[in-house]
């Protein structure tokens, strides 16, 4: 898989005559004039926008991880404070935050960098924090089969923050917890703390 701004969305780079035709007419719904100079470039500016902010639709995320190594390390391995971006599925209004994962190989381990590279294929699509948080565990179980992982997610939802509500500052925090973590609540406890500082 090739770098974050290596892999753009293939669907927008085909149908961008279509994208920014559409976007013309939502500007024109809105009540702006698509005529007035700060607006001229704006469709082809967000259809380019969505080619980078969707390009999670054109990656497996299972291949993120790319090339495996066996390893004998049997304790925890964190990789905490990936800044993640993506968008908000029920109002296509930007979320983000930071992703903390944790996990107790079983003899596979992955590159560290392949984590970040995880975290953008699975956050750049329309998402919940809910499904991001599960599908980066379920993804490093099925690829990594350790003996537990533990994925903390912290977001800011600008759809809670300005619009709505309208609560500036709010976090949402989520989690997935995966065998050994289930069971082993001083595991827990030592990734949760672990994450903190």
């Amino acid at each position: 898989m090739a770098g974050i701004k290596d892999y753009t969305n293939l669907e927008v780079g085909e149908n961008r005559a279509q994208i920014e035709d559409h976007i013309r007419q939502i500007l024109k719904l809105i009540g702006e004039d698509t005529e007035r100079e700060g607006l001229l470039d704006t469709p082809a500016r967000v259809t380019r926008m969505y080619e980078e902010i969707f390009a999670g639709y054109s990656v497996d995320p299972r291949e993120a991880l790319g090339v495996t190594f066996n390893e004998n390390h049997e304790e925890m391995v964190i990789v905490k404070d990936i800044v993640y971006y993506s968008q908000c599925e029920h109002h296509m209004a930007p979320f983000f935050g930071k992703v903390h994962i944790g996990y107790v190989p079983s003899g596979k381990i992955a590159g560290l960098s392949k984590f970040a590279r995880l975290v953008e294929a699975v956050s750049r699509r329309l998402q919940v924090q809910e499904r991001i948080t599960s599908q980066i565990a379920d993804i490093l179980v099925e690829v990594l089969d350790p003996t537990g992982v533990m994925v903390v997610v912290e977001g800011e939802h600008l759809c809670m923050c300005a619009r709505g509500v309208k609560k500036p500052g709010s976090k949402t925090i989520t989690s997935a917890v995966r065998g050994g973590f289930r069971t082993d609540a001083p595991l827990r406890a030592e990734f949760l703390s672990l994450i903190k500082e």
